[in-house]
């Protein structure tokens, strides 16, 4: 299924919170004929648009195409949380390769949060960043574990931006009856994603980026010069960046074996009294939870709740979005039962199996990255900063990453959808049973 086409219309936003919110930025032009470039980068969103703007700040002729509009996949339309640390947390990084190596990935972690800060108080993006993020606990067997790594994180990270959350305390800062514990990361924060998008494509082509919407890479021939063709032209670069994510298809077969593309949901409510949006959640900072069919949340700059969850096995939308996140809603907070929805959009990310990010060097020019599995605020804006350094001669930070493994799905692209499906719903069940 051509996802870039499936469940969209070309070159329009969905019907979002975050899309209704933007600020306005003038579309680019569409590529037409022929492009010189010494990088040329396919994608325009996070990962892209961060990639752009190093290489250009550093004196390279770039070009960006994007299929849509800058901020248009899943940059645009996740849950906006910029959280510290990898998907996977230290003690398996170490187990994994070695503490040495899990080190500097957590450097590179914390690396991205500052990147995405810096970034945006650099170019004076405006995107309603606060800062806070709470990890909730669904099952009170999870309390143990996630202080435990609070500990680690103090002892071993010198990490002292998060800390421990009791059952009272985890209940005074989220107003719901669900949750037994937490933590709560004052490292991590916040933002209005698609705004923080159009931010960066702003700032890169005040930087000299040539960027191209409603552009679809339909073609790339790569050599010692790559060729990368669109309907009504081609760009000709020395560098290529594949900066896809869910949206790959069949564009890099490589990638596409280690990725794969997930849909998420989003519903926005009405605007909430002030009294009712503080007894949500307390403080001014998003939430995540531990159910594998994760539930994510925060209040909006308007005072909505943004709620992330729910759970479907197909590559289609739902013909009713909101109804689909109503249930989680509901089952962390029942007292919203009776609050509108008035937005609801769904989105495709990519995953990996180990749910780490997918480094690839393709040929000494050629670069592709990926799958931050719902982690990419940070990660894939740092992604962009680290491609650019690789191709600038500094290759530390891509190899420490390219050298995580990131295995095939089993299958390839026919049977890993039919696995992931057995996958999560036995994992929705058990979240349902509470085991």
């Amino acid at each position: 299924m051509d996802l870039l086409h499936s469940n969209d219309s070309l070159g329009t936003y969905p019907n979002s919170w975050y899309a209704a919110t933007a600020n306005t930025l003038v579309p680019f032009p569409t590529l037409k004929g022929a492009v010189k470039a010494d990088v040329c980068i396919i994608g325009g969103g996070y990962t892209g648009l961060s990639a752009a703007l190093h290489l250009a700040q550093a004196g390279f002729k770039v070009a960006v195409l994007e299929a849509h509009r800058v901020g248009w996949g899943a940059s645009g339309r996740n849950g906006g949380q910029l959280g510290s640390g990898h998907n996977q947390e230290q003690d398996y990084l170490e187990k994994l390769l070695g503490i040495g190596p899990a080190k500097k990935l957590w450097n590179i972690a914390l690396e991205a949060t500052d990147t995405a800060r810096g970034l945006i108080k650099t170019h004076n993006i405006e995107c309603d960043l606060r800062d806070g993020i709470a990890h909730a606990n669904w099952h009170a067997s999870d309390v143990g574990h996630d202080h435990a790594y609070v500990e680690k994180l103090n002892r071993d990270y010198g990490y002292d931006k998060i800390t421990a959350l009791d059952f009272d305390q985890t209940r005074a800062l989220i107003g719901s009856e669900a949750y037994h514990g937490g933590t709560l990361d004052m490292g991590g924060a916040h933002l209005h994603p698609l705004n923080y998008a159009l931010g960066l494509a702003k700032a890169a082509a005040s930087a000299g980026v040539q960027i191209y919407e409603t552009s679809e890479v339909t073609k790339v021939q790569r050599n010692s010069t790559h060729q990368i063709c669109t309907k009504q032209g081609h760009v000709t670069a020395t560098n290529l960046i594949y900066a896809c994510n869910g949206y790959l298809g069949k564009l890099e077969g490589k990638t596409a074996a280690k990725v794969m593309p997930i849909n998420n949901f989003i519903a926005a409510t009405e605007p909430l009294e002030q009294d009712m949006a503080e007894s949500l959640i307390a403080q001014d900072v998003a939430v995540a939870d531990s159910k594998f069919v994760v539930n994510y949340f925060r209040r909006s700059a308007d005072n909505r709740m943004l709620f992330g969850g729910g759970e479907t096995y197909g590559y289609r939308f739902p013909k009713d979005i909101a109804s689909l996140v109503r249930k989680p809603m509901l089952e962390v907070y029942p007292q919203l039962k009776n609050a509108k929805i008035e937005y609801a959009w769904g989105g495709t990310l990519g995953i990996t199996l180990n749910r780490m990010p997918n480094f690839q060097r393709l040929s000494s020019t050629c670069y592709s990255l990926s799958g931050y599995s719902g982690h990419g605020v940070g990660m894939a804006t740092m992604a962009g900063k680290i491609v650019s350094r690789a191709i600038q001669g500094n290759a530390e930070q891509f190899d420490a990453m390219a050298h995580i493994p990131t295995h095939n799905f089993p299958g390839g692209a026919h049977l890993r959808w039919p696995g992931l499906v057995l996958a999560m719903t036995w994992y929705a069940l058990r979240d349902r049973l509470g085991l």
